[in-house]
C-alpha cells in the first residue's frame, strides 16, 4: 500500500473478529502472540487491520478461542483480488453522469476518438484479439459518443500535448483525429484544453483519471492501469482528484489557446 492508502476493509473486519473472539475467551494479545509466535505489536497491528492477518494467527486464534473454524474460514477472503476490472460499473455511471472531468496523458479520450483512431488502438491491443472483437469494440466506443449530445451534461477534457503528437495510425489518421477535437470543442457543453509540454513537475505527470458526478450529486473517480481499473466513491479520494484536476486546468492553455495549438499540430502533419 502507498503511504496515503487505507488498509483493505477485509483486513479490518477480520482483525476485529479476532479481537472479539479473543476478548470473549479472556485471552490477552500477549498470550495470543506468544502462542502464535508473534510480538504483541504484530498482533495489535493485525487486529487493528493495519497488517493482513496471517493464516498462522487465524489458526491459533481459532483454536484458542474455540471459534470452531469460523476464524480460519476468513483466510480465502484475505487474498489479493486476482482481477480488478471496474469498467462496466464505470460505463453505467458515465451514461447517467451530469458532469464529467477527464484528464488524459498519451491518448485522446475515448469519447472524442474518431473511428479510424479507435480502430488502430483496438487492433493494436495486446494480447491480440480477432477482427470481429476489434469491430465490436470500435462500435461500442463510437456508441458511447452519443453522450456528447446530452447538452445538459458538462464535459470537461484536459489532454496532454503528448497525446496530440502521438501519431497513432500515422499522419492521416492523426490529422483527422485533431480535426475531430476542434469540432467537438465547438459544442457548448464540451470544454477541451491542452496541457502543453514543458510544465515540469505538475500534477499532470501522475497519469490519467476521470471524475464524474451523478444526478444525485454523488462523485466517482475512475482510473485504468495495464491490467486493472479502479472506481472510487470515497470522498477523500474524489476530493483529492478534483483538486488535482483543478491544478491541471490551471497549468493548461485556455480553450481558445488550446484550439490554436491543436490546429497548428494538425497543419504540421
Amino acid at each position: 500500500m502507498s503511504e496515503t492508502s487505507q488498509p483493505p476493509m477485509v483486513w479490518r473486519l477480520c482483525g476485529n473478529q479476532i479481537k472479539l473472539w479473543r476478548t470473549s475467551a479472556n485471552i490477552t494479545r500477549k498470550e495470543l502472540g506468544k502462542e502464535a509466535g508473534y510480538e504483541y505489536e504484530t498482533v495489535s497491528s493485525m487486529e487493528m487491520g493495519r497488517r493482513r492477518p496471517t493464516q498462522r494467527l487465524l489458526e491459533v486464534a481459532d483454536r484458542l478461542c474455540g471459534a470452531n473454524g469460523k476464524l480460519v474460514a476468513a483466510q480465502p477472503y484475505l487474498e489479493a483480488e486476482r482481477v480488478l476490472v471496474r469498467t462496466d460499473e464505470y460505463l453505467d455511471i458515465e451514461a447517467e453522469a451530469i458532469a464529467l472531468h477527464w484528464y488524459e496523458v498519451l491518448l485522446v479520450p475515448g469519447l472524442l476518438q474518431t473511428e479510424e483512431y479507435a480502430r488502430v488502438l483496438m487492433a493494436s491491443y495486446c494480447p491480440p484479439v480477432g477482427d470481429s472483437t476489434v469491430e465490436k469494440r470500435v462500435v461500442a466506443r463510437l456508441a458511447r459518443q452519443e453522450l456528447l449530445k446530452k447538452t445538459y451534461t458538462l464535459f470537461s477534457f484536459v489532454i496532454h500535448e503528448a497525446a496530440l503528437r502521438g501519431l497513432v495510425g500515422g499522419p492521416d489518421v492523426m490529422k483527422g483525429q485533431l480535426n475531430r477535437l476542434l469540432d467537438a470543442g465547438e459544442l457548448r457543453n464540451v470544454s477541451i484544453q491542452v496541457l502543453p509540454i514543458g510544465q515540469g513537475a505538475s500534477p499532470g505527470i501522475s497519469g490519467p483519471f476521470t471524475v464524474l458526478e451523478t444526478p444525485d450529486h454523488i462523485h466517482h473517480c475512475y482510473g485504468e492501469g495495464q491490467v486493472s481499473s479502479m472506481l472510487h466513491a470515497d470522498p477523500d479520494r474524489v476530493s483529492a482528484l478534483m483538486k488535482r484536476y483543478a491544478a491541471i486546468r490551471m497549468h493548461a492553455l485556455n480553450e481558445t489557446e488550446s484550439a490554436q495549438l491543436i490546429k497548428r499540430v494538425a497543419e504540421e502533419l
